[in-house]
């Protein structure tokens, strides 16, 4: 059900993340979201934090935007968004979290790659029994964001599959058990999010796209199953919400996790099989390379893309978000097009001005091509030249 992106040609987002204030110094840990917002000081450095994101969203125009992921503690290279199911859901033994090792198809960076410390972080608790919601709490953490802002807030959720694959278990038979316990505990946990009112709700990171390149497809899990496991976390959320399938090829720490930029020509027809309304992709670091693929092997479902890069401190200019934009026209009718960040911008690596202004770039850049096809531009405050602080700056011209 299209609800926040219906009635808009070329809407703008960004994927989830971004980067903590520096003085957002208070943690999660071992507390729910509920038990952590009666501390003062929590409370007061989270709503905070959560309204300059949706603040600063709103300033530089994006039509649909996100809490930034406030309730994730600050992990190395982004790992609270791995752990956070496991330190919250039943069935894990949150006293006693320990190091994972990394199984078949595990990551595997040798000591000196800024990566290894990534797997040195990845601390997890075993499976010890049913798994439940628990305390997830993400209608919760939805509620605090959405009464801060007019606009439709968008909320990710890390899929079963990783999750399952980052855990020890001491309880289910096989994998399998484990990655459909946690998927139909998520669903529930998803519906009350819809039920809430969250108008769109992002599943992150199905690995369809993931397996062959990581070496984990066999006769257990493959892409088809990857598929079944996906459509079962999301069923029912059809009815009540807009689903979007988010899709990248990681970004710890803001690193590439892979030596070559990967494309997903192969693996498209199967996306195709996800139940979206919006699947998203990455496209900037990868220069746009599968663009026509998109348009082609994905139908009955708008595509978002990504037009500014996470790995980057370089901001992008305008003109080469613009040039991105008017190619995926080529293949991606505009009524089926959205615009986004190739993925999350908040897994340690970048700083906060940095994606800020490539927030700002990512409007400024959607503007130049909504006014080449005569629809309306989003006002980006930022940019008004009558509230720089630069004398003279008002009339001054620049390259960017």
């Amino acid at each position: 059900m299209q609800r926040a992106t219906k009635d808009i040609i070329l809407p703008t987002t960004i994927t989830g993340s971004l980067p903590r204030p520096s003085w957002f110094t208070e943690n999660l840990g071992k507390r729910h979201f509920m038990e952590a917002m009666v501390s003062t000081s929590f409370r007061e450095q989270y709503t905070d934090a959560v309204s300059i994101y949706l603040k600063e969203q709103e300033i530089a125009g994006l039509d649909i935007v996100t809490d930034g992921d406030a309730h994730f503690d600050q992990h190395i290279g982004g790992q609270s968004w791995t752990n956070y199911p496991g330190r919250m859901m039943e069935g894990f033994d949150h006293a006693h979290p320990h190091p994972t090792q990394a199984g078949k198809g595990g990551l595997a960076f040798p000591p000196g790659h800024i990566l290894h410390d990534y797997l040195e972080a990845r601390v997890m608790p075993d499976i010890v029994g049913p798994v439940g919601r628990g305390n997830l709490q993400y209608a919760e953490m939805f509620k605090v964001a959405q009464r801060m802002t007019n606009k439709p807030v968008k909320f990710g959720t890390i899929g079963p599959e990783l999750v399952a694959f980052a855990s020890a278990d001491k309880y289910y038979k096989n994998i399998r058990d484990r990655i459909e316990a946690i998927a139909d505990a998520l669903n529930a946990e998803l519906h009350a999010l819809a039920d809430a009112g969250c108008s769109v709700i992002q599943f992150e990171e199905p690995q369809i796209h993931l397996l062959a390149v990581r070496g984990i497809v066999d006769d257990i899990i493959n892409p088809d199953y990857s598929i079944e496991i996906y459509n079962r976390t999301v069923k029912g959320l059809a009815a009540k919400t807009e689903v979007w399938c988010h899709t990248c090829w990681g970004n710890p720490s803001q690193q590439r996790m892979f030596a070559e930029v990967q494309s997903y020509g192969t693996s498209l027809k199967k996306i195709n099989e996800v139940e979206a309304d919006v699947v998203t992709f990455e496209s900037c670091s990868a220069g746009g390379m599968d663009l026509e693929a998109f348009g082609r092997e994905i139908t009955g479902k708008k595509i978002c893309i990504g037009v500014i890069d996470h790995h980057s401190l370089q901001i992008e200019r305008p003109e080469e978000i613009a040039a991105h934009i008017r190619k995926a026209l080529k293949y991606i009718p505009a009524e089926r097009l959205v615009l986004s960040s190739d993925c999350g911008m908040g897994r340690e690596g970048m700083s906060r001005r940095h994606a800020f202004y490539k927030i700002v770039a990512l409007v400024r850049g959607t503007n130049i091509v909504r006014k080449e096809l005569g629809l309306p531009e989003a006002e980006c405050l930022v940019e008004d030249p009558r509230f720089t602080l630069v004398p003279g700056g008002a009339t001054a011209k620049v390259s960017a």
